[in-house]
C-alpha cells in the first residue's frame, strides 16, 4: 500500500481564510501518494519519508499577547529555546534574527483552537502574524506553517511539573515549553496536520521553492 502524504488539493488550491491578512493565502492539504511531488513539505513530512534525511531545523512559536515563547528542533532533538516579550514589528524581526542564528528553515506556529475544534478571535491575530512573517521569511527561502496548538499549554505545565521545575521557573519558561509541545505534536504527526501559510506573490512562491541560499546551512 502506498505511503501517504499531504499536499494541495487541485479543486481548492489558494483558499483565502476570510480573516487571514490579504496578502498571504493558507494552502490546504489533502492525502496523495508519497511518489507525486509536494510543492512544499515541511521537514517533518521529509524526515518521514526519508528516515535518514537529516537536514531542516524547526522554530516553533507560541505566540501570545505579551509573550512568545520559542523551542527549537535540529535533527530528533526538540528542546524550550527561549521567551520574547516583544510584539509587533519588533516581534517580527527578533524571530527572523534567532532563525538566522539557529540556522532555521521552517517556522511551525501555534494556532489556537477551541476545545471544540472551531477557531476563536486569538486564531485571527495569529493568522494575521503569521502572515507578516511568511512574507519575511520567503525573502529568505523559509516557510511558515501553523499548527493546532490546542492543549499544548496544560501539557507543557504538566511536563515542567514532572520535571520537578519550581513555582518560579514554570511560570517564566511554561511559554518556551508550550512552543515545545507544539514542536512535538507537529513531528508525532509527520507534519500532515500543518497548514502552509503561502504569500501571493509569485516571486516569493518561487523563493519558497528553491529555497535557502546554498550557503545557508
Amino acid at each position: 500500500m502506498a505511503q501517504t502524504i499531504f499536499t494541495h488539493s487541485p479543486t481548492n488550491l489558494w483558499n483565502t481564510h476570510p480573516n487571514s491578512p490579504s496578502n498571504s493565502l493558507r494552502l490546504r492539504f489533502s492525502k496523495i501518494r508519497a511518489d507525486e511531488e509536494h510543492p512544499f513539505p515541511p521537514n517533518a513530512m521529509r524526515r518521514k519519508l526519508d528516515s535518514s534525511w537529516m537536514g531542516g531545523f524547526s522554530l516553533g512559536i507560541d505566540l501570545g499577547l505579551s509573550r512568545t515563547g520559542l523551542a527549537l528542533s535540529k535533527g530528533f532533538s526538540v528542546r524550550p529555546l527561549k521567551v520574547l516579550e516583544l510584539r509587533g514589528q519588533k516581534l517580527e524581526m527578533g524571530l527572523l534574527e534567532i532563525a538566522q542564528k539557529q540556522e532555521v528553515d521552517e517556522f511551525i506556529i501555534g494556532l489556537p483552537i477551541s476545545s471544540d475544534g472551531k477557531e476563536t478571535p486569538q486564531s485571527n491575530k495569529v493568522r494575521s502574524v503569521a502572515g507578516r512573517i511568511a512574507i519575511r521569511a520567503a525573502e529568505r527561502g523559509w516557510r511558515v506553517y501553523l499548527q493546532d496548538e490546542h492543549g499544548t499549554s496544560t501539557d507543557a505545565m504538566n511536563r515542567m511539573i514532572n520535571m520537578g521545575l519550581s513555582k518560579s521557573a514554570r511560570k517564566e519558561s511554561l511559554d518556551a515549553y508550550a512552543a515545545m509541545m507544539v514542536l512535538e505534536r507537529y513531528f508525532s504527526e509527520s507534519g500532515q496536520g500543518t497548514e502552509m501559510v503561502l504569500p501571493k506573490q509569485l516571486d516569493l512562491q518561487e523563493k519558497l521553492r528553491k529555497g535557502p541560499p546554498s550557503d545557508f546551512f
